[in-house]
């Protein structure tokens, strides 16, 4: 499965513009004007320009202080994902389709599962042949997606990938000490404990070619890029078209090192 329909009601309207990393303004097409959650905190670089087509969500809770959500904007032709909440509930349920083939045959996936040199990094999907341990004896065992292989565990780190560069989606948007960091453990699990990583960079926009590191932004970050896909780092950035239905797994970008 490739194609997944939105699960939320959509509202179109118009961006007024980003109040803070947290909060935008939004008028929806009828005039009414809101303020909405906006889960990106990051720059949000080439997908942030008030006067924007934009897509928000309703929660259907109005207890709570932001009810709506900014999901997308249309920049040119193309909606842009700006929800950072999305891709890693999204790139689940493609593995669980074996809609990505370079990580099909795991029988069991795992969430936030800890894993590093010291133990406190939490990965964003875990691709194993070894049942999780159950919380009850009395829970019933695990089904297994399929039949165990001999290939080691894989570790998945998923980035939300929003920004455009002339033909190229590229990650980062802003230094990022933290992506740093999860290149480097994705390093130690290759290198080091013999387990396949595999970095997912979840380009939610249609009008790029290929996907690359931002070095102009976040030098440290594209250095250590590039060292991991020297290490054996797995590299897979997805194409994924949204539009105000649903949101379709169009393609492998190739990578530009």
């Amino acid at each position: 499965m490739s194609i997944i329909k939105h699960g939320r009601p959509m509202l179109k309207g118009t961006l007024i513009a980003r109040r803070n990393r947290f909060l935008a303004d939004v008028e929806l097409d009828e005039g009414n004007k809101l303020t909405v959650a906006c889960a990106n905190t990051g720059s949000m670089k080439t997908c942030n320009e008030p006067g924007r087509p934009v897509i928000i969500s309703d929660s259907e809770k109005p207890e709570r202080k932001y009810r709506y959500t900014w999901e997308m904007i249309q920049m040119g032709k193309t909606w842009v994902n700006v929800n950072t909440g999305i891709p890693n509930g999204t790139v689940r349920q493609f593995v669980e389709a074996d809609a990505i083939a370079e990580l099909t045959g795991y029988p069991f996936i795992r969430n936030e599962v800890k894993y590093g040199r010291e133990g406190r990094s939490r990965i964003d999907l875990l691709l194993t042949n070894t049942p999780p341990e159950k919380k009850r004896k009395k829970d019933p065992d695990p089904a297994p997606r399929c039949k165990p292989s001999s290939r080691p565990d894989c570790y998945v780190e998923v980035k939300n990938t929003s920004m455009r560069a002339d033909k190229h989606s590229v990650f980062p948007d802003s230094i990022t000490e933290r992506g740093q960091k999860h290149l480097e453990e994705m390093m130690w699990l290759v290198r080091e404990q013999g387990m396949r990583a595999a970095m997912i960079y979840f380009c939610g926009r249609t009008d790029t070619e290929a996907f690359r590191p931002a070095e102009e932004i976040d030098k440290r970050y594209a250095q250590l890029f590039r060292e991991a896909v020297k290490a054996g780092v797995q590299v897979i950035p997805l194409q994924v078209k949204f539009t105000p239905k649903q949101l379709e797994l169009v393609r492998v970008l190739p990578v530009d090192i």
